[in-house]
């Protein structure tokens, strides 16, 4: 009995002492919460809230490229017997890129001219024999007006006859009837002559037609013979090269590209969330390792890949010296101005479209700084945007210490 006494005297005090201990804990809890720490001034940054008109840019990255391109394609079947320049050769439209050798093509051109040279000497004496039978067709109409002015003439001179009472009646009929026949043969004849000519007309017309068709066939002939010396075209630089010597190509092959080194063009990635605020014409600053380029948006694209829209720019003004096609750019293109603006200059520990808890100062307190949530917009050329939690004038930690996460205010002491 006595063991059983000493034992339940024992918990009885350990439960009394418990809570005691809890209590004795929590207090010491709170009041090392409560506790505000102390940081000296220039063991901190602190960053000012300002606020005006701010030029909201979107930063977009992209390349440089050639505003006028040119594909090289072989223009008729061949092989590459000559290769003249290289990837990275200076370019005029006359300098010839390679050669290419076809000489069933050769064989094709001389038949068809050949060919065209006999139809051009067709031509020409189809046209002598119309005009031999227009001449006889003329030669026709000038008998029967010579036989009408005859039987006109034999009228007059029986009609005289007759008013001297010489010539019979019968004379003078006979004289009206040979004029009015030949008037009728006359006309007929004139008529059979106009629809010769339109029939005459329309054969040269037919053998004009196929003359110009093979003409046709002879040019192509030709420019495909032409085109075997693969020319650039434009004024640039060759860009690449897609084939070797001795190589056999079909026609319409790819062989090179071409690609203009003064007129480029920028193509910047820019970020779908951004896409709908930039305007046709807006103007962009690009940037590249040797100095920047001014220029303005001239086409965006429609399509979203990856989470960017391409966006076209053209550039303005003289181009650094480093500006060539493939050259990598960063772009500022302005969005809009946005009046009354709260930011902070850029700063280390601050990331752009991020909540922050940060200790803020603000004009009614000298010292101590008071934990707020922040939440922080846009980032343009420098300037951060404050969406919420801070007022013009405001200071606030740009840096959180891990320490701090416990208090909702600290001391900062000033220097001296």
């Amino acid at each position: 009995m006595d063991i059983q006494l000493k034992k339940t005297s024992s918990k009885k005090r350990l439960y009394i002492a418990a809570p005691f201990a809890i209590a004795l804990l929590s207090v010491g809890y709170f009041l090392q919460s409560d506790t505000i720490p102390s940081i000296k001034e220039d063991k901190v940054t602190l960053v000012k809230v300002e606020q005006g008109s701010v030029d909201l840019y979107s930063q977009a990255f992209g390349e440089l490229f050639s505003a006028q391109e040119r594909i090289l394609t072989s223009q008729a079947a061949g092989k590459v017997s000559a290769i003249l320049l290289r990837p990275g050769a200076t370019v005029t439209p006359e300098s010839v890129i390679l050669t290419l050798t076809n000489p069933e093509l050769n064989q094709a051109y001389q038949s068809a001219l050949g060919e065209l040279n006999a139809q051009k000497a067709q031509l020409e004496s189809f046209e002598l024999e119309q005009q031999n039978a227009r001449l006889d067709f003329q030669g026709r109409i000038a008998d029967i007006e010579s036989a009408l002015e005859s039987a006109q003439l034999d009228l007059d001179v029986n009609t005289q006859l007759s008013e001297r009472g010489v010539s019979a009646r019968l004379e003078i009929l006979r004289a009206e009837l040979e004029v009015k026949l030949q008037k009728k043969k006359l006309e007929f004849e004139k008529q059979k002559y106009e629809h010769f000519t339109k029939v005459q007309a329309f054969q040269l017309k037919q053998q004009h037609i196929e003359v110009e068709q093979q003409n046709q066939q002879v040019a192509l002939l030709r420019a495909q013979l032409d085109d075997l010396d693969v020319k650039a075209g434009i004024v640039g630089t060759l860009q690449n090269l897609d084939v070797e010597i001795g190589e056999s190509l079909p026609q319409g092959a790819t062989l090179g590209r071409v690609g203009s080194v003064d007129a480029l063009l920028a193509r910047l990635r820019v970020p779908q969330h951004q896409a709908d605020q930039i305007a046709i014409g807006a103007s962009v600053e690009l940037t590249t390792r040797k100095g920047s380029i001014q220029g303005e948006i001239s086409r965006i694209e429609s399509v979203v890949n990856n989470g960017v829209v391409l966006a076209e720019v053209q550039l303005i003004g003289e181009l650094p010296s480093d500006a060539r096609p493939l050259a990598s750019v960063t772009g500022q293109i302005f969005i809009h101005t946005q009046e009354n603006a709260l930011y902070v200059r850029q700063t280390a520990g601050l990331r752009p479209q991020s909540q922050i808890e940060r200790f803020v100062l603000d004009e009614t307190q000298s010292h101590q700084a008071q934990k707020r949530q922040i939440q922080l917009g846009e980032l343009t050329k420098g300037k951060l945007i404050i969406q919420s939690g801070l007022q013009v004038n405001d200071y606030f930690i740009s840096q959180m210490q891990d320490t701090w996460a416990m208090h909702n205010m600290i001391n900062i002491e000033q220097k001296g």
